[in-house]
């Protein structure tokens, strides 16, 4: 544990940052998730509007730095892709 006031500061500060961040990340991983056994299961009209869900729990995390802009595009861009090819399927 560090002995410095400062340190100490900056510690509980990290910590507290590392938790908000993980609820962010989290969340986006869960509407993801529940997108991609949406459309597996070929449930086309719910999975719509979770991928929606999942663009904006995306969009939020990387508006807010926890992940890469470009990292938060792949994932929509590879979600809209799956639901697009089970639609052209259905």
């Amino acid at each position: 544990m560090a002995n410095i006031k400062s340190a100490r500061k900056r510690a509980r500060q990290n910590e507290k940052r590392r938790m908000r961040n993980r609820y962010y990340k989290t969340t986006a991983r869960g509407y993801v998730k529940k997108a991609r056994e949406l459309i597996d299961a070929g449930q086309l009209d719910e999975a719509e509007v979770a991928v929606v869900d999942a663009t904006r729990a995306l969009d939020t995390a990387a508006g807010k730095g926890i992940i890469h802009k470009n990292n938060a595009s792949r994932r929509k861009s590879r979600l809209t892709l799956h639901l697009n090819k089970a639609k052209a399927q259905a």
